[in-house]
């Protein structure tokens, strides 16, 4: 799947567009190489996404084309958050 369709869905990022613009600017990696909209991302993954002030460290559980709100917090598991300095 694509990574700004992941971020969407699994509701990381709220809105495709703003997860596609996130990824042009170079602020999120998928296990350590800078990552475009269009990489792809399955089960396993690192994703590490600056956020303002702080990073995010995620690892992809599962994919999905569709999920339900309530569903949509199984998809990853958050690793570390930590404040950028």
């Amino acid at each position: 799947m694509r990574l700004d369709k992941y971020l969407k869905v699994s509701r990381i990022i709220k809105r495709r567009t703003l997860a596609k613009e996130v990824c042009e600017q170079g602020r999120i990696t998928i296990n350590g190489q800078v990552a475009k909209a269009g990489s792809a991302v399955k089960p396993g993954d690192t994703l590490v996404i600056r956020f303002g002030q702080k990073l995010v460290t995620v690892e992809v559980n599962d994919v999905q084309d569709v999920v339900r709100k309530e569903q949509a917090g199984m998809l990853y598991t958050i690793v570390k958050e930590e404040p950028i300095s």
